[in-house]
């Protein structure tokens, strides 16, 4: 003969369901708070690493043929003025096809010098125009800005007499006063209290395909 569940069972099996979901209910909602609190560090880690990849993306595509000429600098410093500024050597780069981030007025140009300059207050800004504008040489360059996040530009160098690398928060010049291109960048991301320090290798021509000038 089968037997019931008494009122006592019943209540009792409720109550225990009632705790388990109270339970599912607490880690649910502390977790979701866990992921919520990490969402800044996360987006921050998520852009730090695509300013990254973009930059790295240039400086290798510049140094690559059909850019890259045999014995060039194709990633180097040149002066250059920018809107309403003072005259400064930056690191200077051509892209033969432009850029996805450069918002041409008109029909996009190739033969694209591009160059990086950090400004206080307004992150990375890359300055560019085309060499073949009819005002390439008085016009000053456009400007896009890269990252709002980017608070410090350094170089590096290696010296190859000490086998080690040095960073340099200045470009360094030759016995001419002549700016010197480094091998790396070391960019530093800013964002409240958080901190991240990225590299960029500048590649030197010859790395990658087989030059064919």
């Amino acid at each position: 003969m089968r037997r019931g569940f008494t009122l006592i069972e019943v209540v009792m099996a409720m109550a225990l369901v009632g705790l388990i979901l109270v339970g599912l209910n607490t880690f649910i909602f502390s977790m979701g708070e866990l992921w919520g609190r990490n969402a800044d560090v996360r987006l921050f880690d998520q852009h730090v690493r695509a300013v990254t990849r973009f930059l790295q993306h240039e400086m290798t595509r510049a140094s690559l043929p059909p850019a890259a000429a045999a014995n060039a600098t194709p990633v180097g410093v040149q002066p250059i003025t920018p809107s309403g500024g003072s005259q400064e050597n930056l690191i200077t780069y051509l892209q033969l096809s432009g850029s996805r981030i450069l918002p041409w007025p008109e029909e996009p140009l190739p033969e694209v010098y591009c160059s990086l300059q950090l400004r206080r207050g307004k992150g990375l800004v890359l300055l560019w125009h085309s060499d073949l504008e009819n005002h390439f040489n008085d016009d000053p360059p456009r400007e896009t800005e890269v990252s709002p996040f980017v608070t410090g530009l350094a170089y590096d160098y290696f010296d190859t007499d000490f086998n080690k690398w040095t960073t340099e928060t200045a470009l360094r010049t030759d016995s001419s006063n002549n700016p010197l291109a480094p091998q790396r960048l070391r960019i530093t991301f800013t964002y409240q209290k958080l901190t991240r320090v990225a590299l960029v290798t500048i590649p030197a021509v010859g790395q990658g395909l087989p030059n064919p000038w």
